[in-house]
């Protein structure tokens, strides 16, 4: 029996604006308040109200003493933490990640694709002080970030050609690289050296390594970077951050290869 597409199926329009709302306000560094999610989804004021009142009645949204601030609430921080526990390809990587963590003392993370972004299933952090404002379920710029630029350096030319047609190219700092041809003359550079680089481009102070972990036909599957403060990057970054990041890379990319469900892209 053939399934109904999401246009046929009941109710789907008013799921998709709960979820468009809920995605505003994860996505947003700051809590948000009604206006702005009026102002940002383009649904009606009243429209907004019932959909909040409904996320924060499901545990999914929580308000501020005011009732005037939005934040994502501990029901969906609780079934989020459940998804990424399971998941096979951070399992696979995990015991690599803490790896790449102690041997280089600085932030790692694990991201796959989403559509035209990159999204952390897992973030490990420095055992420094200072922590990095990143989280799980965060979505960043294929173009500004490590992860990002490396997964797209590894794509064949028949799928990066249509990606890069349209994409979004925001320019985060002075160092972001926002024109086409900028963009792929460093993922050529990156496809050439087997790994990338964020020098300041999503955001200032932190500079990122990142390389393509592959699943079954050598096709990637996700990404991982080492993320360090400028302040405090080692003088020899190839030893201290590149090399364990590419055998941490060829690490899981054995592993998931030997794992039939891990063998394709975990595209959310």
């Amino acid at each position: 029996m053939a399934q109904p597409n999401a246009s046929q199926v009941a109710g789907t329009a008013a799921f998709s604006k709960f979820m468009h709302v809920l995605q505003l306000v994860a996505d947003s560094e700051q809590p948000l308040n009604v206006g702005a999610l009026v102002k940002a989804s383009g649904y009606p004021r009243p429209t907004v109200h019932r959909i909040v009142a409904a996320l924060v009645a499901e545990g999914l949204l929580v308000e501020n003493e005011r009732g005037a601030l939005l934040a994502l609430g501990p029901r969906l921080i609780q079934l989020a933490s459940r998804s990424w526990g399971r998941s096979d390809l951070r399992l696979a990587a995990v015991d690599e990640l803490k790896r790449l963590r102690d041997i280089t003392g600085e932030t790692v993370h694990l991201a796959v694709p989403n559509g035209r972004a990159m999204v952390y299933i897992e973030k490990l952090e420095s055992p420094s002080a200072v922590r990095m404002a990143s989280r799980i379920g965060t979505s960043v710029a294929l173009h500004a970030t490590a992860v990002g630029k490396a997964y797209m350096a590894a794509l064949e030319p028949a799928v990066l050609d249509p990606l890069l047609q349209g994409l979004p190219l925001p320019r985060y700092t002075g160092n972001t690289l926002v024109t086409l041809p900028d963009l792929r003359k460093q993922l050529e550079i990156t496809r050439e050296r087997g790994w990338s680089v964020d020098g300041e481009e999503h955001e200032a102070g932190i500079f990122c390594y990142g390389a393509v972990i592959r699943g079954g036909g050598g096709m990637p599957v996700a990404a991982i970077s080492v993320s360090t403060l400028m302040f405090r990057q080692k003088d020899n970054p190839e030893q201290a951050y590149v090399a364990p990041l590419l055998e941490a890379c060829r690490a899981i990319s054995a592993r998931i290869a030997e794992t039939p469900a891990l063998s394709a892209a975990e595209v959310l």
